[in-house]
């Protein structure tokens, strides 16, 4: 009993460490969102500084890690929300970016999940294992390519340089297809027997068969690609078509109380997003991972 105590109070204090330690930024970026810009300024302008062109990279004085603020503000807030309309702009086109990103891609992958568990073929085996190569490459490399693409379409500089990528990427697919051969093969066959069709087999049986897989590739998409940031820059040439990852990557010590206080409204989409569907995202990738039927 001493020895199970003892490993489960090990365990708890290690969980809680590891908490502790992947919560601070997002604790600090919270609460310093709330301070002055001089204040900001104060605890981490050695950092702007040591990124300014020709000054290099290293840090000589120490940063000060600060979770309440000496004076709080919610002037950032205000300038993001009311004061200055590009800020509001540059989230707008976040969502117009994701959203049909998220959609097509979760649609499309539905199709061809369902094509590669219900039809035989002697080429599926080798298209499926091209979808596994495909979704292990690193995204920095399929940015060339993509860009090559987009300019032979004439699309190069316009929101479905970045969209089209997005709706044809392999990993809903191979998610899908994983779970959709969890459904067993006997409920399908008596669907067939009351005389369904195929598109019935597809909407009737399958589709809500993979209700929570769908739910948690779409959570997961949205993820990925709330926060992209090289697509955009690579194409998209308007600085005002660009998706707000990309302004909070280039920020700069006069806008840091501002990318504070917009990190946190930005954190808020996902965040609602995983506590609704925590349970289906949970469900999803669990299942997906074993095969039956």
């Amino acid at each position: 009993m001493r020895r199970r105590y003892f490993g489960r109070t090990t365990l708890f204090v290690l969980a809680l460490l590891f908490s502790v330690i992947f919560l601070l930024p997002t604790v600090l970026t919270i609460t310093n969102s709330f301070m002055t810009q001089s204040e900001i300024f104060a605890n981490y302008g050695m950092i702007f500084d040591a990124l300014r062109p020709g000054v290099g990279t290293y840090v000589s004085d120490s940063v000060t890690l600060k979770l309440i603020p000496d004076r709080v503000t919610i002037d950032q807030y205000l300038t993001v929300l009311f004061r200055s309309p590009l800020y509001l702009s540059m989230i707008w086109n976040s969502i117009i970016l994701v959203v049909p990103i998220v959609t097509l891609q979760v649609g499309f992958a539905a199709f061809a999940a369902y094509s590669f568990t219900r039809f035989q073929s002697k080429f599926k085996n080798a298209v499926f294992f091209m979808y596994i190569v495909l979704m292990l490459m690193p995204h920095q490399v399929t940015i060339v390519p993509n860009f090559l693409v987009a300019d032979w379409l004439g699309i190069l500089g316009t929101r479905w340089a970045v969209i089209f990528p997005g709706v044809f990427a392999p990993f809903s697919v191979f998610l899908l297809t994983k779970f959709m051969r969890r459904i067993p093969s006997a409920l399908i066959e008596a669907a067939k027997v009351d005389g369904a069709n195929e598109w019935q087999i597809f909407t009737r049986v399958c589709l809500p068969q993979c209700r929570s897989a769908l739910y948690s590739i779409a959570i997961l998409v949205f993820f990925d690609y709330w926060n992209m940031v090289e697509l955009p820059i690579v194409l998209l040439d308007d600085p005002e078509a660009q998706p707000l990852p990309v302004f909070l990557s280039t920020i700069n010590a006069n806008e840091a109380g501002i990318a504070f206080a917009i990190a946190v409204i930005y954190m808020i989409p996902p965040l609602l997003l995983f506590l609704h569907g925590e349970e289906a995202l949970v469900e999803g990738i669990t299942h997906s991972g074993s095969v039956k039927g």
